[in-house]
């Protein structure tokens, strides 16, 4: 069956930084673009950033330039750096794996405060 596993949420302090991580099984991952969403409480889940099979990456305008997707094809993984982290980031983010279906890990908690 299909996995998405996150991992690196975490309570940081404003500036600070945090990598996610998220492990497919079950997919041809190359194949597949690979989404990072997150839903902070209260508000509608959002796109974060995206990477297609060829690479090519789209962020949200609210993390451009603090934010970086990659994958490794030869790990099943997506990645997400996170730098310059505000208290307006702080949400639950999901990785997301879009290709023939469309699935969902089970999220990861990312908190910014003082």
């Amino acid at each position: 069956q299909v996995q998405l596993v996150e991992s690196g949420g975490g309570l940081v302090q404003p500036g600070g930084s945090l990598r996610l991580s998220c492990a497919a099984s079950g997919i041809i991952f190359r194949l597949y673009a690979m989404r990072w969403y997150r839903q902070a409480p209260g508000k509608q889940r959002e796109l974060v950033a995206s990477i297609a099979s060829g690479s090519i990456t789209v962020y949200a305008d609210s993390v451009k330039g603090r934010f970086t997707i990659s994958r490794d094809n030869g790990k099943n993984t997506v990645y997400l750096q996170m730098n310059s982290l505000k208290p307006e980031d702080t949400a639950v983010y999901y990785c997301n794996a879009d290709g023939q279906r469309a699935y969902w890990g089970q999220g990861t908690q990312v908190t910014v405060s003082s």
